[in-house]
């Protein structure tokens, strides 16, 4: 199976459970239906990016799905905790790209996402053979990968939820959902 098309979602959920709280987080970016399938970080040549309302449209119950999450979790008072995912893409249909996974406490959305993001950047920008600065900020870094007309788009998604006052489960999801038609 090589997916043709992927969409990203994310969630949060609040639970007396840990497991529960999970469930909640599914539900709440709209898989909880499937059985999810963790795989790695590759996007496929010439895979589509769709919105999560048109992706969320072809998913059927009990299906089999192959996602990329990240996951964190807390039962710590008022603790942040963040997920993210980063992709990016190259601007060669024929050639892959990459997703990235972070999880984070701490750290705000935009902070969590821009560290995702930066990770798949840096992942494709090494399998192109771009020259690059790790000691640079990201801001600087996207500008040059963009720059170079290799890349056509870095995107990421997060959640980041403070741990629930009451001690309650609280779990965060970001999520790479891929579809094969």
């Amino acid at each position: 199976m090589v997916p043709k098309k992927i969409f990203f979602t994310k969630g949060v959920g609040r639970h007396k459970h840990e497991l529960q709280s999970f469930e909640l987080a599914l539900r709440n970016a709209s898989i909880e239906k499937c059985n999810l399938v963790k795989v790695s970080s590759i996007v496929p040549p010439g895979c589509k990016i769709i919105s999560k309302e048109k992706g969320v449209k072809e998913l059927k119950p009990g299906q089999i799905t192959y996602c990329v999450i990240s996951k964190n979790k807390t039962n710590e008072p008022n603790r942040l905790i963040g997920a993210s995912v980063g992709v990016a893409t190259p601007k060669e249909k024929n050639t892959y790209g990459y997703i990235s996974e972070h999880h984070s406490y701490g750290e705000t959305a935009q902070k969590a996402g821009d560290h995702a993001e930066d990770l798949a950047a840096t992942m494709l920008a090494t399998t192109l053979g771009l020259d690059f600065n790790p000691d640079k900020a990201w801001d600087e870094r996207k500008q040059e990968y963009k720059m170079s007309g290799q890349f056509v788009r870095t995107h990421s998604i997060t959640q980041t939820a403070k741990g629930d006052k009451n001690g309650l489960w609280t779990t965060v999801i970001a999520v790479a959902v891929f579809l094969e038609r």
